[in-house]
């Protein structure tokens, strides 16, 4: 357990996210969000230090950090981004030092942060925001533009992108009314048949991989597992990209489910990870069947975040962000 409160100590340093290194499990690296700022650590989460050190800041007003993304090529391009309020926090050397894009006035809160998997080709990445909707960036961060047309719900909490989405262009969006989805890159947005009463929508996972089914807007059938996970109603699993629901495992997943994590090969290795408020459990046959993941977890003052950077496969090492500000590795 490390706790990296520093000096905010008066109060809670609330965890919101956490992202790691594609090469994890060689370098070690991972930044954690926190209310306190980002914080960056090379040895795998067990020590960590303030990343935005050549920033200045004030200890007196912390940079409240909500959101933290990583390139997926993060080996030859070091680009972290960090959502903070009003803008996004850009560095291009690994988090040594960062330039500022600002959002726009009055300045959003930042809740989600989504890199295009080809982004060493694309530039381009999401912002999810409280009142204000998607932003998306076409130049690896540098400028940002509000992208809401369709989108009947401007409260984002939860964003997730197609690992196709080179070729497909496919996001999602959890807000506080339902779900929506755009297939041409974030310009227009059109409303999932998600049935509105099971709202909030706090999370959402896509298949790593074509999973099985036929979505009735995709003739070639290649549509994309989704799950979905409620504020009081548990979890939920479409296998055609969201034209059909089905409610999963109602008694142990039956509450708030603020994050999912899918096994990398999904589905041909159906492990899927959920985080509740109090407890992180795992299914290994696709969300029918959880066991806890580990029974005796210290989350005296609850979950807020967590990541999988060795995959499902027991014995894994997860990150776990508390509430309190500490950073588990279990």
């Amino acid at each position: 357990m490390v706790d990296n409160t520093s000096n905010q100590t008066q109060i809670e340093d609330f965890v919101y996210s956490l992202a790691t290194s594609p090469s994890f499990v060689q370098d070690g690296i991972c930044f954690a969000a926190r209310r306190s700022g980002l914080y960056q650590s090379s040895d795998g989460g067990l020590t960590w230090r303030f990343a935005y050190e050549s920033l200045q800041p004030d200890p007196a007003a912390p940079l409240t950090t909500t959101a933290v993304a990583i390139s997926p090529d993060f080996e030859t391009d070091s680009s972290v981004f960090a959502g903070v309020a009003g803008g996004i926090l850009r560095s291009v050397d690994g988090g040594k030092t960062w330039n500022a894009a600002l959002l726009g006035s009055p300045p959003p809160l930042v809740s989600a942060l989504a890199i295009s998997p080809s982004f060493a080709h694309d530039g381009t990445l999401f912002a999810a925001t409280m009142e204000d909707g998607v932003f998306r960036s076409a130049d690896r961060g540098g400028r940002w533009v509000a992208w809401n047309f369709g989108l009947l719900d401007l409260n984002i909490l939860c964003l997730a992108i197609s690992p196709d989405f080179a070729t497909d262009e496919t996001l999602f969006v959890g807000t506080e009314s339902g779900m929506f989805r755009s297939t041409n890159g974030g310009r227009a947005w059109r409303e999932v048949d998600f049935p509105t009463e099971l709202a909030p929508v706090l999370s959402i996972a896509l298949s790593p991989g074509r999973a099985f089914g036929r979505d009735s807007d995709d003739p070639e059938g290649n549509s994309t597992a989704l799950f979905a996970g409620t504020e009081n109603f548990g979890l939920f699993y479409s296998e055609n990209a969201g034209c059909t629901w089905e409610h999963l495992d109602q008694d142990r997943a039956a509450d708030t489910v603020n994050a999912i994590i899918l096994s990398p090969e999904f589905p041909a290795k159906p492990d899927v990870l959920a985080m509740l408020s109090d407890a992180l459990i795992v299914s290994r046959d696709g969300g029918r069947s959880w066991s806890d993941w580990q029974a005796d977890l210290p989350v005296e003052r609850g979950l807020a975040s967590v990541a999988a950077p060795q995959g499902l496969d027991p014995g894994a090492s997860l990150l776990v962000g508390l509430v309190d500000g500490k950073v588990l590795r279990i």
